[in-house]
């Protein structure tokens, strides 16, 4: 394996910074759902435990809220295992949710385990230099 000072300083800055610009666009992802898409979100989950606690705050907390909140719905709907076993949400709400709204938090979801892996990958690179 060749250290990642012999590369070409282009494929250096994308290989050791494209994770970041992938986390921004996360946040910004995540941002675009909770305006957006947030009361479809919470209506397809209405008998849920957790929409139904912190329903009426949910996007009205701020930017950070929002995005963590974003985050919570997208780990409940895409790993519903332990969410179910909790109470959090509701099984009847996880088999009728929308197919689209679905599809959103999958990306949403997919985007934050890349981040996470190329961040990985990065640092490894970089102390292996």
């Amino acid at each position: 394996m060749t250290s990642i000072d012999t590369w070409s300083p282009w494929i250096a800055i994308i290989v050791t910074g494209g994770w970041s610009l992938l986390a921004a666009a996360g946040l910004a992802f995540s941002l675009y759902l909770s305006r957006c898409h947030l009361d479809a979100i919470k209506e397809a989950l209405k008998n849920s435990r957790y929409i139904y606690v912190w329903g009426p705050s949910l996007g009205k907390r701020g930017l950070i809220w929002s995005v963590l909140e974003i985050a919570k719905i997208s780990g409940m709907i895409m790993m519903p295992k332990a969410s179910i076993r909790i109470g959090e949400l509701d099984p009847v709400d996880l088999e009728n949710f929308p197919p689209h709204l679905k599809r959103l938090l999958k990306i949403k979801s997919l985007m934050l385990v890349t981040t996470a892996v190329w961040l990985l990958i990065t640092g490894v690179l970089i102390k292996f230099k």
